[in-house]
């Protein structure tokens, strides 16, 4: 009794030891998430996926290279809107295979990737590639796979991210029909896994073509990864930018359904001059956005493959529950079709069961109309039953594993920051006398001999001395009066107040009076304040004189 009871207790730790998410089998914790995410969905989602077709309906299996991939950018958009041009602007080098023009140049799928020796890959070879994640887009064909390369390249910033450039998009019907393909479900699987969907507009052509328009939906449910850029916002002037800007964002509201605003980032992104310069700041602001949202790709990038693990144990989740459901309704002898052709019909109603039965949120279904159409090539009666324990499995993984990977993903981060996107388009603007606000703002006049302020204190002496001032200072009462015309609000007010009474005197003499004009005028032309007074805004009665300071010590002394 006493050898089984220890057995048993033995027993028992070890099941402890392995319920403890994050242990594999043999009791050791996951090297990295990325280890654990992939262990996760083999023994726990893949049994599910495998057992009720999940493969055939929705989504191919995934593999180690899903999981160990870089993160990836798509870029969607019509004929010339650009895409090609912007994937060069982030490089600052010409890519393999790479052509740009007026007309429609980039005729299939162009996924740029490092890789030591520059070249290109065909379509054929990629999909057989184990240590590229495109082995799934082998069902897609040949039609497909003649028109999808790799290009690959030693450029810095392709070692943090690879790039994915699509064809461009017509409008009309013909296209569709000519490409061989099935173009929105091979956009749909890219969406699927990638980190950022980038959808390109040209500010000359905003027009959402229907092709463009079906693209744009293949994309649903991956709303969170979608950014647009309105390119060559340049060519137009401000007037004319702000009609193309609430044109684009009508157009878009038509298409993508989602209840927040998609961010949109206007510029122009090559390496040309600009034709219209008056809105230059507005174009640096929001291409530094832009690169600071796809820098954080990288960091993000275990996030959202846990965040796509979860969302795809959801549907499978639901998928299993449908196909059983219909299982269970067949007949077991005579009549399976009609009564196959009822429950097609019957869906939508039997959604609504489900959703009741197993307490499922209707956004977790898939489309009614497509599932519909799948369910016709499938004998119903071959369909499995529901097996409870491989749900319970995946629910499992979904309340506790998923919690101890969250907290690994925090762990990794704080340990080893990972590599921001750098080189390219990324390096250099932040730097030297380029990068943002450098000689404006608060930062004008640093590199001037004179004191920055002198060039508009006539000006300000001028309201000085209305203000009565009394030993060569006016009071804080008096001050107020005159800031407050500023309309500025208090809280701004009283930065710049301090920031100006260099003595803390709590009265301003003509030079600090100066000086707080000159805050005010630096905040009501957009720019931010410091915390403390730059060296170079000191008013030169204020600075301090080392060699007085000596003398000044020495007598006290």
């Amino acid at each position: 009794i006493e050898e089984r009871s220890t057995s048993f207790h033995f027993g028992m730790f070890s099941w402890v030891r392995q319920e403890q998410g994050g242990r594999n089998k043999e009791g050791e914790m996951y090297q990295t998430v990325t280890e654990g995410l992939q262990s996760l969905y083999t023994k726990k989602l893949l049994p599910l996926e495998e057992t009720y077709l999940f493969h055939d309906f929705h989504s191919p299996a995934l593999e180690a290279a899903d999981f160990q991939s870089k993160p990836m950018v798509l870029l969607v958009g019509q004929y010339s809107t650009g895409k090609t041009t912007f994937i060069r602007y982030l490089l600052e080098q010409d890519f393999p295979g790479m052509r740009i023009g007026p007309e429609p140049t980039t005729d299939g799928f162009i996924a740029v990737m490092y890789g030591e020796n520059e070249g290109v890959v065909p379509g054929n070879a990629l999909v057989v590639d184990p240590k590229k994640p495109f082995r799934k887009l082998n069902a897609f064909g040949n039609a497909f796979l003649n028109r999808f390369i790799c290009s690959q390249m030693p450029n810095q910033v392709l070692q943090s991210i690879s790039i994915i450039d699509t064809p461009g998009i017509l409008s009309g019907e013909k296209q569709r029909i000519s490409r061989g393909y099935d173009f929105a479900e091979v956009l749909r699987w890219f969406g699927e896994r990638v980190d950022r969907i980038i959808l390109l507009f040209d500010a000359h052509k905003l027009d959402i073509s229907d092709e463009f328009s079906e693209a744009i939906k293949a994309l649903k449910g991956q709303d969170d990864k979608i950014r647009v850029v309105l390119n060559k916002a340049d060519q137009v002037d401000t007037q004319q930018l702000m009609r193309v800007y609430g044109a684009l964002m009508w157009s878009l509201g038509k298409v993508i359904n989602t209840p927040e605003v998609v961010r949109v980032y206007l510029g122009s992104f090559w390496a040309k001059p600009l034709q219209n310069t008056e809105n230059r700041r507005l174009f640096e602001a929001e291409s530094q956005d832009l690169f600071r949202d796809v820098q954080s790709l990288p960091r993000n990038a275990a996030l959202r493959k846990l965040n796509d693990l979860i969302k795809r144990a959801r549907l499978a989740k639901v998928h299993a529950y449908i196909i059983s459901y219909l299982k269970k309704e067949m007949p077991s002898l005579f009549g399976r079709e009609k009564k196959k052709e009822e429950l097609i019909m019957r869906l939508p109603e039997i959604y609504t069961i489900l959703q009741r039965e197993h307490h499922i949120s209707p956004g977790d279904f898939p489309s009614v109309t497509k599932m519909q159409d799948m369910l016709q090539h499938y004998d119903f009666s071959k369909f499995p039953s529901l097996k409870v324990k491989l749900i319970e499995s995946v629910d499992k993984m979904l309340a506790t594993k998923i919690a101890v990977l969250m907290t690994m993903i925090r762990d990794e981060e704080s340990k080893q920051p990972p590599a921001m996107v750098s080189g390219g388009a990324f390096e250099g603007s932040q730097d030297g006398p380029f990068g943002q606000g450098y000689g404006e703002g608060i930062s004008a006049g640093a590199d001037a001999e004179d004191w920055i302020v002198n060039r508009d204190k006539h000006r300000y002496d001028e309201i000085f001395y209305t203000l009565m001032p009394v030993n060569g200072k006016i009071t804080g009462v008096n001050a107020k009066k005159e800031m407050m015309n500023s309309r500025l609000p208090n809280t701004v007010l009283g930065k710049i107040w301090k920031l100006a009474d260099c003595d803390r005197d709590g009265m301003l003499d003509d030079e600090e009076f100066a000086l707080a004009q000159h805050l005010i005028k630096i905040k009501l032309e957009g720019y931010e304040l410091p915390t403390e007074l730059p060296d170079h805004l000191v008013p030169p009665s204020h600075r301090k004189n080392p060699t007085a300071d000596a003398m000044y010590n020495h007598t006290e002394d």
